[in-house]
C-alpha cells in the first residue's frame, strides 16, 4: 500500500524539531549538526522518497495547493535566471558547478568532496556549501527538487545502488532539515548508470561519483 504524501508531513515536522543545531564557528549561524542528522533521517527520508510514488504531476499539484504558486508565462525564465545567478554567488569556490538546461538547474556536487569513501553522511565540511544551497531554495520555493546519487562502477551493482540512493537520501534530508520543504523533495539513486566520464580511469570514476540536484519551475500549466 503505497503511503500518501499529506500522512508524512506531521513525521516531518516532528524529525526536524527534534533535530539539535550546533553554531558555525565561522558565521555565527545555528546549523544542523551531523548526529542530529542521522537521528532525524528515517522518518525525513520516507517522506522524501514518498514523493516517488505520485510523480512530478501529483508533486507540482501538491505545491501548488500548499499555496506556494505557480510560475507564469514569461515570468518562468526570468524566476530561474535570479535563482542560477545566486547559486553561482553562493557557490563560487566550493567545488560544486551550477549549470542550466533549458529552463532546469542542475548542481553537480563531486562525490570525493561531499562524502568519505564508501560512505553516506554528508561530509561536515560540506555543510556550510548545503547552507547556501538551501538558503537560496529557501528564497525561490516555485521549483521542484530532485536529488540524484550515482557512483562509478567498482563493486557491485547491487551495492552501488544503495549506496547511491543513501548518498541522494542524505542530501535531500539535509535540505529539509534547513528549511527546504519536503513535498518539494524526490531523491533517487542510481548506482553506476548514467557515467559522465569512463570509469577505466581514476579520474573518469572520480567524476562518476557525484550527487546533482536539478531544480525545476513549477509552472501554471504542469501544475494544472
Amino acid at each position: 500500500m503505497k503511503l500518501r504524501r499529506f500522512a508524512l508531513l506531521p513525521a516531518i515536522t516532528l524529525s526536524v524539531s527534534l533535530i539539535g543545531c550546533t553554531t558555525n564557528p565561522y558565521t555565527g549561524q545555528e546549523e544542523v549538526s551531523r548526529s542530529a542528522i542521522g537521528a532525524g533521517i528515517g522518518a525525513v527520508a520516507g517522506a522524501v522518497l514518498g514523493n516517488a510514488t505520485g510523480g512530478d504531476h501529483q508533486r507540482r499539484n501538491r505545491l501548488v495547493g500548499a499555496t506556494l504558486g505557480a510560475l507564469a508565462g514569461g515570468s518562468v525564465g526570468y524566476y530561474m535566471d535570479r535563482q542560477q545567478a545566486e547559486l553561482h554567488q553562493q557557490l563560487q569556490g566550493t567545488g560544486v558547478s551550477v549549470t542550466r538546461s533549458g529552463n532546469n538547474i542542475i548542481l553537480n556536487m563531486p562525490g570525493d568532496v561531499t562524502f568519505a569513501t564508501n560512505q553516506y553522511q554528508v561530509e561536515s565540511r560540506f555543510f556550510p556549501v548545503l547552507n547556501s544551497v538551501a538558503k537560496v531554495l529557501t528564497h525561490y520555493d516555485k521549483t521542484l527538487v530532485d536529488v540524484a546519487g550515482y557512483t562509478d562502477s567498482t563493486g557491485t551493482a547491487s551495492y552501488n545502488l544503495q549506496l547511491s540512493r543513501k548518498r541522494a537520501e542524505s542530501v535531500a534530508n539535509y535540505m529539509v532539515a534547513q528549511g527546504v520543504q519536503a513535498m518539494r523533495i524526490q531523491a533517487t539513486g542510481y548506482g553506476e548508470n548514467n557515467p559522465v566520464a569512463s570509469n577505466a580511469t581514476a579520474s573518469g570514476r572520480a567524476m562518476n561519483r557525484r550527487v546533482t540536484i536539478t531544480l525545476s519551475p513549477v509552472t501554471q500549466s504542469s501544475g494544472g
